[in-house]
């Protein structure tokens, strides 16, 4: 829980520095990238290579979840202050809850998914012969999205004061 605060106070830190506004499309694309050697680095666990490298398995979890929490609240603003931008006046509420719906029930499809991956592939509490085959699929499959990232492009961000905007955010909205 607390690795997942480390996003707010550095993007406190980051509009104290006047950032520069950054690409939404940018950030998720690199979030989802950055994302893929993280996840991939399970296999490591997997294989116990982490071992021969001196790192302790919890230790190694212990960072991999730190690290991906912090990815994913990273993750997550962005799409928050998008929401907020496209939103009609009046119905923030609506569409927060409309959006947490739908990432609670993505999670529990996902995990529906991998249950059903997970049986296909033969992994039990006493077979881990493809858990690293499992572990790589899941972890591709992360990228599944990118392939919609183009839709962002689609999305008219027009600010009430008629000046054209971007598909951006500056560090200061999402603190």
């Amino acid at each position: 829980r607390v690795s997942k605060s480390v996003p707010f106070p550095l993007n406190d830190c980051l509009s104290k520095c006047n950032t520069p506004k950054v690409a939404i499309k940018d950030i998720l694309i690199w979030i989802s990238l950055l994302s893929v050697p993280l996840g991939l680095s399970d296999l490591l666990l997997i294989s116990h290579v982490n071992r021969a490298l001196g790192i302790p398995d919890g230790a190694f979890v212990f960072g991999s979840d730190a690290i991906g929490g912090v990815l994913g609240e990273v993750g997550f603003l962005p799409i928050l202050v998008l929401a907020a931008k496209i939103c009609p006046p009046g119905v923030e509420a609506v569409l927060f809850a409309t959006l947490m719906s739908l990432f609670n029930g993505s999670s529990a499809l996902g995990t529906e998914i991998g249950a059903l991956l997970t049986k296909a592939l033969g992994v039990t509490e006493s077979n881990f012969e493809n858990l690293g085959l499992l572990t790589s699929i899941c972890t591709v499959a992360s990228l599944y999205p990118l392939l919609f990232i183009g839709w962002l492009d689609d999305i008219p961000l027009e600010p009430e004061d008629g000046k054209k905007d971007a598909v951006a955010i500056e560090v200061t909205d999402v603190s």
